[in-house]
């Protein structure tokens, strides 16, 4: 399966990632002058973590969209490929020709997917917006908190990505592609249904600073559990989150682990990302190494595709004369 990736930052970049984690061979369509602004993020080491944890698996062509010239490119793009996946505001891919009526009336067996804030339709069609304001409409936010993972953006990325995949199910039934609305505002809303923390009883759902500053993360919310770490604390089972809060302050993180280490009541360290990448099960089961090729340079296989695409050596060089590749 090929799948034209033509957005831009953490979204649509996961969706795909998604993909191409699964094997499809995922096409990112960037802009000549600069390409996508992932690219642009501070570098960690003398490298951007960000854009290759996102962008592994994919290989890149350069394309200016709002060239007359890129109609014809996107269209033997487009020809060869399964899925296309935008996230432009919908007046914006409109403009450029990348709207799913516009590329299907063209190529009908394609799946478009439209990856946009508040969907394709709506009285905030067209709100610029990130996911702090979609956290902040969907009821998410407990003020003053900045809310920490990006729940709209990567839920409605894992949403693309399972709707594309039932999306190609259902054209190889039939061969005909379909347009998807993903509404990243959408995704948030739908986080709105479950339980938070705040409607866990605090004691037993929280965390606690140990001797050396460090923190542990307390989640013995069935019965079970909080037994369990009462009787191993030496605390009633009736206790509150500061006498909790008084007895975890008398030992070190190491120490209180060690102490609960055959104990089954959902205790762990509260880790940093540093700490993270040697933890022992994250090195067994190979999650700090990202699997398959590293994020591609910008524009590095625009040629390759574009000549499988049909389109000439002498072309390739007029356009990439004239800015448009």
């Amino acid at each position: 399966m090929r799948v034209l990736d033509l957005t831009r930052l953490l979204p649509g970049a996961y969706a795909t990632l998604l993909l191409a984690d699964l094997g499809a061979d995922v096409v990112k369509i960037e802009d000549p002058r600069g390409g996508d602004g992932m690219r642009h993020l501070p570098l960690t080491g003398g490298v951007n973590v960000y854009f290759e944890r996102l962008n592994r698996n994919k290989r890149s062509v350069t394309l200016d969209l709002r060239s007359t010239d890129a109609v014809a490119v996107l269209d033997a793009l487009a020809a060869r490929a399964d899925v296309l996946v935008e996230s432009f505001r919908p007046s914006t891919a409109r403009r450029l020709g990348v709207d799913a009526a516009t590329l299907r009336a063209k190529h009908p067996r394609l799946i478009c997917a439209s990856i946009s804030g508040f969907g394709q339709d709506g009285p905030y069609v067209e709100r610029a917006a990130h996911d702090i304001n979609y956290q902040a409409l969907a009821g998410l936010l407990r003020p003053p908190q900045v809310p920490g993972p990006l729940i709209g953006d990567i839920g409605s990325a894992m949403s693309a990505a399972l709707r594309i995949a039932a999306a190609l199910f259902e054209r190889s039934q039939t061969g005909v592609g379909c347009a998807l609305d993903v509404s990243i505002h959408d995704a948030a809303l739908a986080w709105a249904l479950f339980p938070t923390p705040a409607d866990f009883p605090p004691a037993r759902y929280n965390v606690y600073e140990t001797a050396d500053g460090q923190w542990l993360a307390l989640g013995a919310l069935e019965r079970k559990f909080w037994n369990g770490f009462c009787e191993r604390l030496g605390i009633p089972v009736t206790a509150t989150v500061d006498e909790v809060r008084a007895v975890m302050r008398t030992r070190t993180r190491d120490e209180w682990l060690t102490r609960f280490a055959d104990a089954d009541v959902c205790l762990t360290p509260v880790l940093t990302p540093r700490q993270v990448a040697v933890d022992p099960h994250v090195v067994a089961r190979g999650l700090a190494t990202a699997p398959g090729r590293n994020a591609p340079a910008l524009g590095a296989d625009t040629d390759a595709l574009l000549e499988s695409a049909g389109i000439s050596a002498p072309e390739r060089a007029r356009l990439r004369a004239a800015g448009v590749i």
